[in-house]
């Protein structure tokens, strides 16, 4: 079980396993939030605390929201809008102890342009 949460902990949330990798995104949110994705379906994920204390961003094609803290910004993660077969949500990894997450492979994703993984 790892355990996450934002800076000023309004938002905690359990993982029941690390992520297989986290991916690096250079989209125009991503590199703009800094964050490193680990994905997971959403039951894999518990919000133990502050599952409410969020507020969303949305734009584009509307078929994301991310979720960021009311109170310090963090930007926690990304759920799909809509009804889709896929349950899969993406968890900031930054949120998640260091030691926790070290030696994982990063990922990196070319979201700008080619929409592949360039490793």
């Amino acid at each position: 079980m790892l355990r996450g949460s934002c800076h000023c902990g309004a938002v905690t949330f359990e993982l029941v396993r690390p992520p297989e990798w986290r991916n690096e995104c250079n989209c125009s949110i991503c590199r703009r939030l800094g964050t490193l994705w680990g994905y997971y379906r959403e039951e894999e994920v518990t919000f133990t605390s502050g599952a409410d204390a969020t507020e969303t961003y949305v734009w584009g094609d509307r078929s994301l929201a991310f979720h960021r803290c009311r109170t310090c910004g963090c930007t926690t993660y990304w759920r799909r809008l809509g009804s889709t077969p896929e349950s899969r949500m993406g968890v900031n990894t930054r949120l998640l102890e260091p030691e926790d997450v070290a030696g994982i492979r990063i990922r990196h994703f070319d979201g700008a342009d080619s929409f592949r993984y360039l490793d």
